[in-house]
């Protein structure tokens, strides 16, 4: 693999920029071997918490995947291009002790391929995550995302998981669990706001040394056959889509925070273009997530060819993507005047 495709998050070097991001395929410990074997930087472990009803919201879930009519297709790899998931998900049916040794196992793996196993802790309740945190730290994994942006907390058990929308909490959740460990700490926040460069600049206030942005968004798809909502009820969605938004919030948190403040691009990415044009925006890496659960492992190792093709057809690295197309982003008030140009739009 290319030095080419080297990038850093703060104080951790990653070989390439491509997160397997935290789902269902990587509970297992063979799952998180696939894909550190696909080649990836990073593999981001199923998030785990104290709460039971999380555990037990897992095995409720439910998956869809839809073409671009909502019509529900097969789950299977030759889904379509604009396919995209929707489902009810859960946290790690194992026990804390569980996650935690197999995680750490993992880890010391990753270091095999030049990589890592990141845990991922979703908040429920501060002071069990302060906890949780250190008990990461001391088991020797080396780093650490805080989910405090899932899409499910409006409609799940009280206290199972946790969508944080204001700052000023944010800013008390970071400090608390910055002040319990001293690896690098991630914080993945939502998108579910309009106010997502300021969620961020409170997590790197707080000591947070890279924000994940932005989590998938809460759905309600009607089925216009039985009348009644696809799967029953409120579902995550994320998919090709919402590629541009992910890339805005992303721009626009670069242009608040500055060029220094590491971001990692989640939602939307299928591809090791999509890779590209997040890393554009202002993201120093960026993880996969429901394509690899719909397309299967080869999908990573298939982005990261395409991706070090790319780069070597344009004849620069990945770090020198970052942000470019952020940085020469213009306002609408300074763009160049186009005389009725709108009429060559209107349908004749």
């Amino acid at each position: 693999m290319s030095d080419a495709l080297r990038t850093s998050v703060g104080r951790v070097t990653l070989k390439n920029p491509l997160i397997a991001g935290s789902a269902e395929h990587l509970i297992e410990a063979e799952g998180v071997r696939r894909a550190l074997r696909a080649g990836v930087g990073a593999v981001v472990v199923k998030s785990t918490n104290e709460s039971q009803a999380a555990r037990h919201q897992l095995q409720c879930a439910e998956y869809m995947v839809l073409d671009d009519r909502w019509t529900p297709i097969p789950w299977n790899k030759d889904a379509p291009a604009h396919a995209f998931v929707a489902c009810r998900s859960g946290l790690s049916p194992q026990s804390f002790d569980e996650w935690l040794a197999q995680t750490a196992m993992l880890d010391r793996e990753a270091k095999d391929h030049d990589s890592y196993a990141v845990a991922s802790l979703i908040l429920a309740e501060l002071d069990h995550a302060v906890a949780m945190a250190r008990q990461v730290e001391e088991a020797g994994i080396r780093v650490l995302e805080l989910n405090i942006g899932t899409p499910y907390a409006s409609q799940a058990a009280k206290g199972a998981v946790s969508t944080e929308l204001d700052p000023a909490r944010i800013g008390t959740i970071v400090t608390a669990v910055r002040a319990a460990v001293t690896i690098p700490l991630w914080i993945k926040i939502t998108g579910q706001s309009e106010r997502v460069p300021e969620l961020a600049a409170a997590a790197f206030a707080a000591g947070g040394e890279a924000v994940v942005m932005a989590g998938r968004s809460l759905g309600l798809i009607p089925d216009v056959e039985t009348f009644a909502p696809m799967l029953g009820t409120t579902l995550g969605v994320g998919g090709p889509w919402n590629l541009p938004l992910t890339c805005q919030w992303l721009a626009l948190s670069r242009g608040r925070l500055g060029v220094d403040k590491p971001l990692i691009g989640t939602n939307g990415a299928q591809s090791g273009l999509d890779v590209a044009r997040m890393m554009l925006a202002g993201a120093s890496a960026v993880e996969m997530s429901s394509p690899v659960m719909l397309r299967g492992f080869e999908l990573l190792s298939d982005s990261l060819a395409e991706l070090e093709a790319y780069l070597a057809r344009k004849g620069v690295t990945a770090a020198e993507l970052i942000g470019r197309a952020a940085d020469s982003r213009k306002s609408f008030a300074q763009m160049p005047l186009r005389q009725d140009n709108w009429r060559n739009y209107v349908p004749r």
